[in-house]
């Protein structure tokens, strides 16, 4: 009669080295997402790679899923656990709690909505005929352009841009600096952004709903913020900083352009927690769930993208309908939003 203990030994063995190689994998990919989670977790002022890599913290869902199904294949409990955690916390980021939110007005409150939308035209050359199909096929009444040139200037009139929004505050320029603002009401210039390398203009706007004949006023601030590079970094804090301390000025307050950062950069969140009288600030994208919609890169080579662009509002405006919108010739997409805001 045979002895089958040498059998189940060896079925033993290999069974314990393939859990071990399925282990070996699944840290493989837990191991770096776990390292830039922790990056993501310490609101910290991170070196220029670090902040750099956080922009495509909502990718690192997939990793750590792919970390998770390799561990359940493999068995070990450690390693089960710790994937799950390092899985939840991704989706915890992804659709996060502390995103803002309007706050609720009372019943009654009249209203005044206006649809808006925003694009970096990438040094002016976004197709404008694009741009103003965007603005006629989804009634836009308030449009917001970054780096922006006297030629798309031209070429938005040609297009027939004026005919739609007959109310402009501009100042092109042919470097990265220029900004539009392009609307269905009045405008009101009210001065810029101190201290900041590109033109970060504030406008005043008087909102009149055709339908109830409410008015509201809106303090819109085209926003271009100098990108996280090289030793500019300090000044990328600033201008964010900058930013959130406008919004905690008196009245409604729409913040919209290139912010330069996403959601999960400290400095961002830090914005955000600028309001007036201890009210977050509202970041449309990341409330209504877009984070899975980048606004850059739209050009070149296929890669991850990551939310640079952004509709921020103070808590008291509402909003809904919110896309994303890739615009020929410019590297950045258009964002999109209806905002609803008490009358008066």
């Amino acid at each position: 009669m045979s002895n089958p203990a040498p059998a189940l030994q060896a079925a033993s063995k290999a069974k314990r080295r393939s859990s071990l190689a399925w282990t070996a994998f699944a840290l493989l990919f837990a191991l770096p997402t776990a390292g830039m989670s922790l990056f993501r977790a310490i609101p910290a002022q991170w070196p220029l790679p670090v902040v750099q890599l956080l922009s495509f913290t909502p990718w690192l869902v997939i990793p750590a899923a792919a970390a998770l199904i390799l561990a359940l294949v493999g068995r070990p409990p450690w390693v089960i656990i710790t994937t799950t955690a390092l899985l939840a916390l991704q989706l915890f980021w992804l659709f996060p709690f502390d995103a803002g939110k309007a706050v609720e007005l009372p019943a009654g409150t009249p209203t005044v909505s206006v649809k808006v939308m925003s694009l970096n035209t990438e040094y002016g050359q976004a197709d404008a005929a694009s741009i103003v199909k965007l603005v006629r096929e989804n009634g836009v009444q308030l449009l917001a352009l970054q780096e922006h040139t006297q030629g798309l200037q031209d070429r938005l009139r040609a297009e027939g841009l004026e005919e739609l929004l007959p109310h402009r505050v501009s100042e092109p320029r042919d470097d990265a600096g220029g900004g539009a603002v392009y609307s269905a009401f009045p405008l009101e210039p009210d001065g810029l952004l101190p201290d900041t390398p590109f033109h970060m203009a504030v406008t005043r706007v008087l909102v009149t709903d055709p339908k109830s004949g409410g008015r509201s006023a809106l303090n819109l601030t085209n926003v271009h913020a100098l990108p996280p590079v090289d030793e500019r970094i300090e000044q990328w804090r600033s201008d964010l900083a900058k930013i959130g301390r406008q919004a905690a000025s008196p009245g409604n307050h729409l913040l919209m352009g290139d912010f330069n950062s996403s959601y999960d950069h400290s400095e961002f969140r830090a914005m955000l927690d600028a309001g007036r009288d201890g009210t977050r600030l509202v970041d449309v994208g990341t409330a209504t769930g877009g984070r899975f919609y980048p606004t850059w890169p739209m050009e070149g080579r296929a890669l991850p993208g990551t939310v640079l662009d952004h509709i921020v509002t103070t808590a008291r405006i509402g909003s809904s309908g919110y896309m994303v919108h890739k615009v020929p010739g410019s590297d950045h997409a258009a964002v999109l939003a209806t905002l609803g805001m008490p009358a008066g």
